[in-house]
């Protein structure tokens, strides 16, 4: 037999509102956080056990209310890359999950348009661990990728991440383990010594400790500035696309070397786990999966987990 709760306490369950986000409002979060999207890459991170159309009409509703704007992607049938217009990007603005980050950048289908091949791609490397995640019941959602983060290296220099990685695994025996990884996508757009060159400037942040303005302690002149952020320096990844796999192979390798040869970053290396994968593998495996090549030239591939 079913209870019906009384009148006056139903009432007052119905004014309590609803922990979850309305699409619409996930949406606008979502392409803040990434800055740009497909429709296809919104409904596989934000709903994708569910049709295409839900995604499709919170769309719909958000262009028609101007909160939104896309750009048609060339030779990709009509397919559109959504990004917030500026009515969007002034209401996100202070969000609690968007607190700290640097200016929405994209206003205009022209701005839009120059940043959409590695903008879109660096969602697709989100994409493939937010689908692992799903799949083995590890927590990782949305929000826990945030692109475009800036360290400072010292003498005005900084180090940009395209992307900071939140993640938490959950063992076989029920432990979850938080980890973290800073995230470089590559299209084989440049060199591969520049690219290589990559890992200096990470190693030059594992060491970077700015004097303090006043030295009352030791530990307060020599502590890393890394540490005002991360309990544990972060992994590094490399995903890799763009060309052949001959040639992302060879990338890969001018990778392992520079871990070898350059005495800063074979410090770092013995410290923090490195990795490089393809991204088509990440996309056929997961990246749980026996697809990472560890930097430090020590094992066979395996999960970025176990690097």
């Amino acid at each position: 037999m079913s209870r019906v709760s009384p009148p006056g306490r139903r009432a007052a369950a119905d004014a309590v509102p609803s922990p979850a986000e309305p699409l619409p409002q996930q949406v606008l979060g979502a392409l803040a956080q990434h800055r740009m999207a497909t429709t296809s890459q919104l409904h596989m991170l934000l709903r994708p056990d569910a049709g295409r159309r839900l995604l499709s009409r919170a769309l719909s509703r958000l262009l028609r209310e101007e909160l939104v704007a896309f750009t048609v992607l060339p030779a990709a049938n009509g397919t559109r890359a959504w990004y917030l217009a500026p009515a969007g990007a002034r209401i996100i603005r202070d969000w609690p999950q968007q607190r700290g980050r640097p200016p929405y950048p994209i206003t205009t289908a022209s701005a839009a348009s120059m940043r959409t091949p590695h903008t879109l791609t660096v969602v697709r490397a989100h994409l493939a661990f937010a689908a692992d995640a799903r799949r083995r019941g590890d927590e990782h959602g949305h929000l826990d990728w945030t692109p475009e983060v800036s360290h400072a290296l010292g003498d005005g220099e900084r180090l940009i991440a395209d992307a900071l990685l939140h993640y938490v695994l959950h063992t076989p025996h029920g432990q979850r383990v938080k980890l973290r990884a800073l995230v470089e996508v590559d299209r084989a757009t440049s060199s591969s010594e520049r690219l290589a060159s990559k890992l200096i400037e990470y190693a030059r942040l594992h060491s970077y400790a700015p004097a303090a303005p006043y030295r009352r302690t030791r530990a307060a002149a020599t502590a890393p500035v890394w540490q005002r952020w991360y309990p544990v320096f972060p992994r590094i990844l490399f995903v890799l696309t763009g060309a052949g796999e001959r040639t992302l192979a060879h990338r890969i390798e001018d990778l392992t070397a520079m871990a070898a040869e350059h005495p800063a970053v074979a410090a770092f290396a013995r410290t923090v786990p490195l990795g490089a994968a393809r991204l088509e593998d990440l996309e056929a495996h997961g990246p749980s999966g026996a697809v990472w090549t560890p930097l430090s030239g020590k094992g066979e591939q395996r999960s970025w987990t176990e690097l």
